[in-house]
């Protein structure tokens, strides 16, 4: 049980460190081969956790083989647009001028289905009223409105608007969080000023963010009754 137990633990962390120096996706936004390491991934993992007396390098071995394979092929992509064409693949536009382009949605096995369903995701109803969509690599549908169907900006109706800042989040769960604090131009101190003018602990806060502007948001904890 514990030889089990020791052996799933440190399968998790290698899975974990594997992913995390592959690089941050989401599972949608994956290409082809980075789903495909993926699954390779998960099943060499699962196999030794099932069964001990299956050595634990000879898990660990595929799992850096593989995770250096897939490094070596994204450096490489990023240097070679031929390679990353193949890897990946191109994006393809399958409604320009409001007109569906029949042959590239059988080429790409998309139904019109399929697409009239990530238009609708995207609020538009009305093929006629896009300018472009355009099939993105992963699978994702990007779309380009005409201009007479495109939401007026407050650019275009001379609306000045001042610059925004990031939020930062300052305290969470009680606790000051002080990874952003050059982001947010502050420091502890700042913090706990400002606290002390509303008359609030840290443990008083659930969440508190803070801006460059000096914008201040605080959620306060409710009271265990």
């Amino acid at each position: 049980m514990l030889i089990t137990l020791f052996r799933t633990l440190i399968l998790y962390i290698l899975i974990i460190f594997t992913m995390r120096v592959l690089g941050k996706r989401q599972i949608g936004e994956l290409q082809p081969a980075e789903l495909v390491i993926t699954i390779l991934l998960s099943e060499i993992i699962v196999i030794p956790m099932q069964d001990t007396e299956i050595p634990l390098v000879n898990t660990i071995i595929p799992v850096f083989v593989l995770s250096g394979f897939e490094m070596l092929v994204s450096f490489i992509g990023m240097k070679s647009i031929k390679l990353r064409s193949v890897m990946q693949g191109n994006p393809v536009i399958v409604i320009r001028d409001g007109k569906l382009n029949a042959k590239k949605l059988k080429e790409l096995r998309f139904t019109t289905d399929d697409l009239a369903e990530a238009l609708r995701k995207k609020d538009i109803f009305d093929i006629s009223e896009v300018q472009y969509a355009i099939v993105e690599t992963d699978g994702t549908l990007s779309v380009l409105l005409k201009k007479e169907n495109q939401p007026a900006t407050k650019s275009e109706l001379k609306i000045n608007t001042p610059k925004s800042s990031l939020p930062c989040i300052v305290i969470s769960d009680g606790r000051i969080i002080k990874t952003d604090f050059a982001e947010c131009n502050t420091d502890s101190d700042k913090i706990k000023a400002i606290l002390k003018d509303k008359h609030l602990n840290e443990e008083d806060v659930m969440l508190m963010t803070l801006d460059k502007d000096g914008n201040i948001n605080i959620l306060k904890k409710d009271k265990e009754k």
